[in-house]
């Protein structure tokens, strides 16, 4: 099993085009799995470069980026406008962002005993998340599940400790479609939960949901694959209840590609779409567009461009959608800004 504890810095070998350079990278749990199996295939095409890469959440990634301590962050949260002129002002460049995947954030639920699937609307999981509605029978959740027999035990709320691109993708998505969320909460890798209790990255998430009766939290969509652990569909932007799978991410993300702007930093939850699944993200890598050693800048471009070309295949198997053809096209020809 290739996915390993993100709570502990967890060293991984691949090549990245030329031999002898050692690349640090640090941040997203959300993409974990799948940045595990590209760097171990792309060490197999390239041996001889050493990747160490530190999943520590989106929050920690962006925050090394700006310290220069890493070559290349990892995020499931583009950078604001605020964080933008932040990392300018202390490396003296700008950060250029490279979607590397689409994924989705399910709301994952441990009820015991319970035959069939929880369908959420955007206002029980806002309400679930502000405390307001505090039991499984609620009419709130009660009307969505006609024929459910849902118990009467007490919804315990289970949410990041860390600063996470997941809780970023799951707090824009409720600040999109509450207007109570929007005002009380907001939408941020941290943000103060009304109610709830924390673990540290999706991995400890998905445990501590495991180990919880009635609970509920969210996770990205393999964590609960390989965990084991319940999802609900969740109603979208045009009325229907989807439930999150390669099909479902992957129409949210080409939904968006028109619009996407030449930063490639873009929103995607609640996007339009009969089949879109209405929590779905991109997650990034955050690169300096200038500084660092010119060997190891030209081996993480090698690196990039393939994840961007032959890695895209690689995806489905983990569950994560391919980027769009004509947004993964952009992304390689916008490598030539990485000097």
């Amino acid at each position: 099993m290739l996915m390993r504890s993100a709570v502990l810095l967890l060293p991984l070998w691949m090549a990245a085009g030329a031999a002898g350079q050692t690349i640090n990278g640090a941040g997203a749990t959300f993409p974990y799995p799948i940045y595990a199996r590209w760097f171990d295939a792309y060490q197999q095409l390239h041996p001889g470069v050493e990747i160490n890469y530190q999943a520590i959440g989106s929050g920690a990634g962006i925050q090394k980026i700006m310290d220069g301590a890493v070559d290349f962050g990892a995020s499931d949260s583009p950078l604001s406008d605020e964080q933008m002129a932040q990392a300018q002002a202390k490396l003296g460049t700008p950060v250029l962002h490279f979607p590397t995947v689409a994924g989705g954030a399910v709301p994952a639920y441990n009820i015991p005993s319970l035959q069939g699937e929880v369908r959420f609307t955007p206002e029980s999981l806002s309400g679930i998340f502000l405390g307001a509605i505090r039991r499984w029978d609620d009419p709130a959740i009660a009307r969505d599940n006609p024929g459910l027999r849902l118990p009467g035990n007490a919804i315990v709320v289970v949410h990041r400790a860390d600063g996470s691109g997941t809780s970023y993708c799951f707090t824009d998505y409720l600040s999109k479609v509450s207007a109570e969320w929007k005002r009380r909460v907001g939408k941020g890798t941290t943000v103060a939960w009304p109610v709830g209790a924390s673990a540290r990255g999706n991995e400890g998430v998905a445990a501590l949901i495991k180990q919880t009766p009635y609970s509920i939290g969210y996770v990205e969509l393999v964590y609960a694959l390989q965990n084991g652990i319940s999802y609900g569909s969740v109603r979208n932007a045009a009325g229907g209840f989807i439930r999150a799978d390669l099909a479902s991410v992957a129409a949210a993300a080409e939904g968006g590609v028109a619009s996407i702007p030449e930063d490639f930093r873009v929103s995607i939850t609640d996007a339009p779409g009969r089949g879109a699944y209405p929590i779905s993200t991109f997650t990034w890598l955050l690169v300096p567009e200038k500084g660092g050693n010119p060997a190891t800048r030209k081996a993480l471009v090698a690196y990039l461009r393939w994840a961007l070309t032959d890695g895209q295949r690689i995806t489905r198997t983990l569950q994560y959608a391919p980027l769009p053809r004509k947004l993964a096209d952009r992304e390689v020809k916008a490598l030539s800004k990485i000097q």
